[in-house]
């Protein structure tokens, strides 16, 4: 095993910049996460690593060692594609094995290198199956352990659950997790799926436009969005974003929007922006029915068993909330929403000012 340091890297197909300078470190046995919408160079970045892909500038490193101008071969690393990339003729036994044959190891050690990874995976039972023969899942369970077996330092995953229903991600994601308890292995893994990156990362490298954007765990990227981009990108559903005016009265600081005025307290690190406008950021839990500042009319209730999220129509745009199970209200009613005022953040140009203003 080995942790990864990324320093300066840069790439661009022809007068496209896909990565714009950006540069990161993964310690050993982490589980990092490479977020972004479509697009945004997670995937080109994955591939550099892997050496599947050059890069114009920057260096690379695995431990201590810069890898930026080794082969594919010579880097150590084992990739998980999205599209499984199995060989149709051999059977999941032959798949798992071919890397190991290759580098000349003994049938008895490749014998125990694939037993040992179809244990780990649950697939002890499909060895003799062509890949035809498998489900989603299972495809997906051989395409990991062809690269556990040959225990490299580096697992990269390129969207490996996408092409997985609903029900299946989830239980891959769980299985995935469990897997990385059990090998303690440094995985970088790429996704758009915020959920995938929330629930199985331990290091979230948010990008957009082959820029990083925020870096930091789950918690810190959802409870402390860097700007607006991290703010809307982490986060089912969507937070709420009011535009208005931070004012100043008599020491104390007000954000109003419309009919909208909440009072933010003696808050004198707001003074400076004072005037200024400014977004407002409520997360849907931190809004329930209630007597609160926000007032408009139920549009819409999604009832999801343990909560229900309510979409509600206001002066100041549509709103997203959230209730108990048991709520009673019906599309159409008039409903006033409690706000919990230490989740709220505030952004001027796009950049986080403040957090939990009102705690």
């Amino acid at each position: 095993m080995a942790g990864l340091t990324i320093k300066n890297l840069k790439k661009s197909f022809g007068t496209n910049t896909v990565i714009q300078d950006i540069s990161f470190d993964v310690s050993d046995g982490a589980f990092c996460i490479l977020l972004g919408p479509s697009g945004c160079g997670k995937t080109t970045i994955l591939r550099i690593i892997a050496g599947l892909e050059e890069h114009d500038e920057g260096e690379i490193f695995m431990g201590n060692k810069e890898v930026g101008n080794l082969s594919p071969k010579e880097r150590d690393v084992a990739m998980v594609f999205q599209s499984y990339a199995l060989y149709p003729h051999m059977n999941v036994y032959e798949n798992m094995a071919f890397s190991l044959k290759v580098r000349n190891l003994s049938k008895d050690e490749i014998d125990s290198k694939v037993r040992e990874a179809a244990r780990l995976l649950d697939i002890e039972d499909f060895l003799d199956r062509k890949p035809k023969k498998l489900s989603g899942g299972q495809r997906q369970r051989v395409a990991i352990g062809r690269a556990i077996v040959r225990s490299p330092q580096l697992f990269l995953f390129d969207e490996p659950l996408s092409n997985l229903d609903a029900r299946l991600r989830s239980t891959m994601r769980v299985e995935l997790a469990k897997l990385h308890q059990q090998l303690g292995t440094t995985i970088v893994y790429v996704t758009h799926d915020q959920i995938e990156a929330m629930t199985l990362g331990d290091k979230i490298i948010l990008l957009d436009k082959g820029i990083i954007q925020q870096v930091g765990t789950p918690q810190e990227l959802y409870e402390r969005p860097s700007n607006l981009f991290v703010a809307t990108f982490i986060g089912s559903p969507q937070i709420n974003l009011i535009e208005g005016s931070l004012l100043s009265n008599e020491g104390r600081m007000f954000f109003k929007s419309g009919g909208l005025t909440i009072d933010l307290g003696p808050r004198t690190v707001l003074e400076k922006y004072s005037g200024n406008t400014v977004i407002l950021g409520i997360r849907p839990e931190s809004l329930t029915p209630g007597n609160g500042p926000i007032v408009g009319s139920l549009e819409i209730i999604e009832h999801i068993g343990s909560e229900n999220i309510l979409y509600v129509a206001t002066d100041i745009g549509r709103i997203i909330a959230k209730a108990p199970p048991d709520f009673q209200g019906r599309a159409g009613e008039g409903i006033s929403l409690a706000l919990r005022t230490t989740d709220i953040h505030l952004f001027y140009k796009g950049i986080r000012i403040a957090v939990g203003v009102l705690s």
